[in-house]
């Protein structure tokens, strides 16, 4: 069958969107890992499906899987070009949305034509539900990797992030300490790992290494997960603007028991159809 398709970005964090509310498609490992292929397919970070609601209160459900077929909890920057797709594509005419994930609900707002807001959620830093494993809860967690000791802030966003403090993001070793830690085994269901430097009291730079597809130019919920560590750790204030590398989100949190607001961008690349 041919499938219809949508190429979108998040500040280079990019996906194949498929809507499933018009096309009757069944998703697999193995269809996923075709569409990401950058040699072989369309080529993306992930890929999003948005299927109809499956509870009353909600209007679509919001799947995300990463590059290697696996599917995750959450993807910010994918919850802004979902809510660009639904409305260009009027499967919707509301400019505000309530979408649902596999394990949360999302409210996703047009601000304008290039700029979405998103109901993160309230940061979950209970290490059992992030899940990490240690013994309490603390501001900061040493761990052990490759022979050495890191200290790591680990909070859940929908989905695991590790953030550590660095003095110089160029230099940083993304690639190696990134894939380390997405593996480790406090962590069961892998992590995703931001590196962070503090810039000034409302500025932060990031680069992450996500779990299933290693680093990306954007990641929205390593971003939310940063201002948390660092708003956590009282060297910024709220709001934080996270410079990655091909633009910025703003992030608006009040601190714990809080939800998070994150504000930033979604473009359409093109349409297309693939036979599948």
């Amino acid at each position: 069958m041919l499938l219809k398709f949508t190429k979108m970005h998040g500040l280079g964090n990019d996906f194949v969107v498929i809507d499933a509310v018009t096309q009757n498609v069944r998703i697999t490992a193995s269809m996923v890992r075709r569409l990401a292929d950058r040699k072989t397919g369309i080529g993306c970070d992930q890929v999003l499906v948005i299927e109809p609601p499956s509870d009353p209160d909600i209007d679509f459900n919001y799947r995300i899987f990463n590059s290697d077929g696996a599917e995750v909890e959450q993807c910010g920057n994918g919850a802004r070009c979902l809510a660009r797709f639904v409305h260009d594509r009027q499967l919707t005419g509301k400019n505000s949305i309530r979408v649902k994930t596999s394990n949360r609900v999302m409210t996703l707002e047009l601000i304008n034509k290039t700029q979405v807001a998103v109901d993160m959620g309230i940061p979950e830093l209970n290490p059992a539900a992030i899940p990490f494993e240690a013994s309490e809860q603390a501001m900061l967690y040493d761990i052990e990797v490759n022979a050495q000791a890191e200290n790591i802030f680990a909070v859940s966003m929908g989905n695991p992030h590790a953030v550590l403090s660095v003095q110089d993001l160029a230099t940083a070793p993304v690639s190696e300490l990134g894939a380390a830690l997405e593996s480790h085994p406090r962590f069961p269901n892998r992590v995703n790992v931001g590196f962070m430097q503090v810039i000034d009291r409302n500025d932060i730079k990031l680069r992450v290494f996500e779990r299933g597809v290693g680093e990306t130019e954007a990641c929205g919920s390593g971003a939310c997960a940063a201002a948390v560590a660092a708003i956590q750790q009282q060297l910024v204030d709220s709001p934080v603007t996270v410079h990655l590398t091909r633009g910025s989100l703003k992030i608006d949190w009040k601190g714990t028991g809080h939800p998070l607001i994150m504000s930033g961008p979604a473009k359409t690349v093109f349409h297309g159809r693939i036979r599948i």
